[in-house]
């Protein structure tokens, strides 16, 4: 991520804004400590858009009509090695 100083961003701000849309977020500092970070509105938007639960995750999963056939053991005990 490319730094930029309030001043340099503001005299370039197309620059600053063709970066993020390319090479990504641009960070612009105040006095030698980045206060901001430009963004394309694309990362804006991943980042911000609201994520689903999991239960929505699971439905709309290509996956989900998907049937199982799985064979449990109904016994009350089983053995096993030791």
């Amino acid at each position: 991520m490319q730094i930029w100083q309030l001043q340099e961003a503001k005299a370039h701000l197309s620059e600053v804004i063709q970066k993020a849309l390319n090479e990504g977020p641009q960070a612009v500092s105040l006095q030698g400590r980045p206060v901001a970070v430009v963004l394309s509105r694309t990362e804006y938007d991943r980042l911000t858009h609201p994520k689903p639960n999991f239960v929505t995750f699971l439905r709309e999963s290509p996956l989900h009509a998907v049937e199982l056939e799985l064979n449990r053991d109904t016994s009350l005990t089983r053995e096993t090695a030791l």
